[in-house]
């Protein structure tokens, strides 16, 4: 066991057995139905298919971030155990929660001189944050110290590749992301939205791709086009959804066999009530690593 944690935020969108298994450790985000509070705990407060049926059937969903206290007394417990804490944050291009995870560093680390927090901007979302995740937690597994890991993950976050599409345009347009106009005629002509996420961590709306068929097609060409070596891409995939398994197990299926080489199958899991609440049931991302985002 490494003499250190690693840390991240629950906006990773793995399960908690995965995480478990991992030996990582999150803190959980909030979100409310219809101003109910809730914790986003992979599932287990409220269970997933619960919540998108709950958005299908018109609930009011939203977010917040973790604050300054929270994070206080989620690390504390560690560092009195004498452990280094090691924590990757939700994308700062997305969130708040990575400056108030700031504070809380400069705070502990006057309550606790002989520990340290490292900190990391993921500048990732996700499924792929929770890549990002999976790629340290091997590397420490190999037997990297935390400030070897700290040093590559701030050295590499902007290579990890997120690409997302939507069949549904509702939640878009309620984010602002889409006006109400282009929704209605994208609705009418099943246009379905192509997005990936810049060197901020900002979620950009790059192609408008007509119907579902094609935009899964274009999803894995885009891999093929960024991914490290192309189709001789050796490294794992992680592939997440919004309550459509099917239309993500057969991107994950075209995949394996576009990339014969890759480190295994690709892994599918839910996208969790935080990135839910914004992007909706019907939402497939693909998430590898690849060449360095630079816009």
């Amino acid at each position: 066991m490494a003499d250190f944690i690693l840390s991240c935020g629950s906006t990773v969108d793995l399960t908690n057995e995965h995480l478990a298994a991992r030996d990582i450790h999150y803190i959980p985000f909030h979100f409310y139905v219809n101003d109910v509070h809730y914790l986003d705990d992979m599932g287990g407060t409220m269970p997933l298919k619960d919540f998108y049926d709950a958005m299908r059937a018109g609930a009011d969903t939203k977010t917040s971030q973790v604050n300054t206290d929270e994070f206080l007394h989620y690390f504390r417990p560690f560092l009195q155990q004498g452990k280094d804490i090691l924590h990757i944050g939700f994308s700062s291009g997305l969130s708040g929660s990575h400056n108030a995870c700031v504070v809380a560093k400069q705070m502990l680390e006057e309550e606790f001189p002989e520990r340290t927090v490292y900190l990391v901007d993921s500048l990732g979302a996700s499924s792929g944050y929770g890549l990002i995740m999976e790629t340290l937690a091997d590397m420490r597994d190999a037997g990297m110290g935390i400030e070897e890991l700290w040093q590559w993950a701030n050295d590499h976050v902007l290579e990890m590749h997120h690409w997302f599409f939507s069949t549904d345009l509702t939640y878009y347009v309620k984010g602002g992301r889409v006006s109400k106009a282009s929704g209605w005629f994208g609705t009418m002509l099943k246009i379905c939205p192509l997005l990936n996420m810049d060197y901020m961590g900002r979620l950009v709306p790059r192609y408008k791709v007509r119907g579902k068929p094609k935009v899964k097609e274009m999803i894995v060409d885009k891999m093929a086009e960024c991914a490290q070596g192309g189709e001789h891409y050796t490294g794992k995939c992680f592939v997440s959804h919004s309550d459509c398994y099917e239309d993500a197990r057969e991107v994950a299926d075209a995949i394996a066999a576009r990339f014969p080489q890759m480190t295994g199958e690709p892994q599918i899991f839910p996208i969790g009530t935080t990135i839910g609440s914004h992007a909706g049931p019907g939402t497939v991302a693909v998430f590898f690593w690849g060449s360095k985002r630079e816009d």
